[in-house]
């Protein structure tokens, strides 16, 4: 991944070998901030109003100020792709800290925040999201806000390695044997046609590609349920799957030691990898259905609801 030279900061665009604050600075000390991190597809944000709402949703949470008001964000982030020249696919990363100050647990008095943001060319998963990935499972040992988009990742940054050291891609995160999500993802179940995951709770993130895939169920006529379920449930799913911004609609098709019904993504999957394409605007030719797995194929068809 190829980090472009300008970063925007509180105050200006500098390059990104300039960027330096001092070491008593709240978000590397306390964790005392928030982040977004926002897809770019043909040099062009996707859900970038979902992700601002968000990150000003994070903010007040946390009672950290803004630096710009919410159209200034937008001017300098959209200026942030034009001086870097942005025209491929990417990835921008925003985050926001308290400030910097003599370190204290209390909230120092008069200090502006630090923020930063830049961008880093990221190509498409193209393989794991045509042939599915494995994941295993993982302890939920977060904390009970996870709603808002902290800087407070070790159990998450924890999680992610231990499934990596396994040869996985993700790790499922559960609180007593009831999935939540995943450590940089939301978690879905498929049986019997209808999408189950956890509701939009304090203890989940409320993923961005998660609100569009919601979207796209109601539109699809694909049952969507804010209805936990569970590492038992799993042994019986027809289909499992993840969302991230940078993930996309990502197949799941083994968990820990166990393959997912035939151990290949599933149809309703398939239908909202194939929505997430149309809606972010993805051309055919670089469209996982086209490049991969045969010319010619078509869309499933809807399921029905079969409750």
């Amino acid at each position: 991944m190829t980090m472009k030279p300008y970063v925007l900061t509180q105050t200006e665009y500098v390059n990104n070998e300039e960027l330096n604050y001092p070491f008593e600075e709240r978000g590397l000390q306390f964790g005392d901030g928030v982040y977004e991190v926002v897809r770019i597809y043909d040099g062009e944000y996707y859900l970038m109003d979902e992700h601002v709402e968000r990150l000003y949703r994070s903010a007040e949470a946390i009672k950290i100020e803004v630096p710009f008001e919410k159209a200034e964000l937008y001017q300098k982030l959209n200026q942030l792709l034009e001086m870097n020249h942005v025209t491929g696919d990417a990835k921008m990363y925003l985050q926001i800290t308290r400030g910097s100050a003599p370190r204290d647990h209390v909230f120092p008095e008069g200090v502006v925040a630090n923020l930063y943001a830049y961008v880093k060319d990221v190509p498409r998963k193209l393989e794991p999201m045509r042939e599915g990935v494995s994941v295993i499972t993982h302890p939920d040992i977060r904390w009970e806000l996870c709603y808002i988009k902290s800087l407070n990742l070790l159990p998450n940054v924890m999680a992610k390695q231990e499934a990596k050291e396994q040869g996985s891609f993700e790790a499922i995160l559960h609180k007593e044997g009831k999935v939540t999500e995943c450590s940089s993802a939301n978690a879905y179940l498929v049986k019997d046609g209808t999408i189950y995951t956890h509701p939009a709770t304090k203890n989940i993130l409320h993923g961005c590609v998660r609100m569009r895939i919601e979207e796209f169920c109601e539109k699809l006529d694909i049952p969507f349920k804010e209805i936990p379920f569970t590492l038992e449930h799993i042994q019986e799913a027809d289909e499992l799957f993840l969302s991230s911004s940078t993930a996309e609609v990502m197949p799941i098709t083994q968990v820990d030691d166990k393959f997912i019904a035939d151990g290949k993504p599933g149809v309703i999957t398939r239908q909202l990898q194939q929505a997430y394409e149309q809606d972010a605007g993805i051309p055919e030719y670089r469209s996982i259905f086209e490049t991969v797995l045969r010319p010619g194929f078509e869309e499933p068809e809807p399921q029905a609801d079969a409750n």
